[in-house]
């Protein structure tokens, strides 16, 4: 990768997860920093696409055509004989598990990276034993992939850090499609979500207290999430007699992206939309629970995380084992609502790496 030739062209396996795709661009950032000329292609299951766009790196996108999870070996198989035309030389595997590298290994790409693994030895010819406590982030372990071999050091984390970059021509769609105006108050974004259960999410009440505090300060406040968080939307709306703007279930990704894009700060879960916003150069709260800041924080100087660290977390479990949830209850409105306040300041003053 140190002297990568012009016609370099690889093959990325995307994860399957926002948060990690948010994370794996800062493997094609240094993909790009050592041969900006190479073509960086993304092999990534279809509801992710919208998201690879806003990365400028990324000169194309194939469709993953499986179900998340599901096997399909010999339908792996021929799709990657079909790429065998493609010239790639050199595919890296975000993913750690076996059935990631039967595509690239049918395609016959010469060079195939990954982490060692699910037992993967004959279709990697590149397999890296992983250092966690030389690459202890995990968008560090995305980017090392790109490194020349696993004992090389990154370059300064800073300049790897996801940009997604939102045109306003993108914004003024996404208002139109939606019937929004464009927000004249400041929006305070609420992401009361969490993918692997209620040992990531705070209080849906704790948001409410959060969007009646700042709706009386003159903000806007608008709910992002999907399906799965509207009654927690619910719960934050009736609280505020219907004043928020419910968007979940209601955007795509890329519509998340681009109307998250206008808010002037985020109070976010341990989330996909959390990396988002960090990405999109946002001041983000970000609330911590039974997930580990330690690995996966908001990746930006305007992040102000709020964790209780007890003894019994993080715990990365779905749910709490002891049935008290106290690493997010004993989070306050309060705690979060003044970090909120604290975080502005900072941003204001120019001050946020203090």
């Amino acid at each position: 990768m140190l002297n990568a030739p012009n016609n370099q062209k690889v093959l990325v396996v995307s994860p399957s997860w926002v948060g990690d795709v948010v994370m794996t661009q800062s493997l094609f950032k240094l993909i790009k920093k050592r041969n900006p000329n190479a073509a960086i292609h993304v092999l990534a299951l279809q509801n992710l696409h919208s998201l690879l766009t806003f990365m400028p790196e990324v000169s194309e996108v194939l469709t993953l055509p499986f179900k998340h999870g599901s096997f399909e070996f010999t339908a792996r198989w021929r799709f990657g004989k079909n790429l065998r035309n493609s010239n790639y030389t050199q595919a890296i595997l975000i993913p750690n598990t076996w059935k990631s590298a039967i595509i690239p290994f049918a395609a016959k790409i010469p060079l195939r990276t990954g982490w060692q693994g699910e037992m993967r030895y004959g279709l990697l010819n590149d397999i890296r034993k992983l250092n966690t406590k030389q690459f202890n982030l995990m968008y560090e372990r995305f980017a090392a992939l790109g490194l020349a071999s696993s004992g090389e050091a990154l370059p300064a984390t800073e300049q790897l850090w996801p940009q997604l970059l939102v045109t306003v021509a993108a914004v003024e769609q996404t208002l139109q499609k939606l019937h929004l105006a464009k927000p004249i108050k400041p929006v305070l974004a609420l992401c009361p979500g969490g993918e692997l259960g209620p040992i990531k999410r705070w209080p849906a009440a704790y948001f409410a207290a959060i969007a009646k505090a700042k709706i009386a300060e003159g903000y806007d406040v608008w709910i992002f999430g999907g399906t799965h968080e509207q009654p927690l939307a619910a719960i934050i709306q009736n609280e505020n007699a219907n004043l928020c703007v419910d968007l979940t279930g209601k955007t795509s990704l890329n519509d998340a992206i681009a109307l998250l894009s206008l808010a002037k700060v985020v109070v976010s879960n341990d989330s996909g939309l959390m990396h988002l916003a960090a990405a999109l150069n946002l001041p983000v709260v970000a609330i911590f629970g039974g997930t580990s800041w330690r690995i996966t924080p908001p990746l930006t100087v305007k992040a102000k995380i709020i964790t209780l660290e007890l003894p019994c977390s993080p715990c990365h479990k779905t749910e709490c084992q002891f049935g008290h949830y106290k690493c997010l209850t004993g989070i306050t409105p309060s705690m979060v609502y003044d970090a909120i306040k604290d975080l502005l300041q900072k941003v204001a003053s120019g001050k946020e790496n203090n």
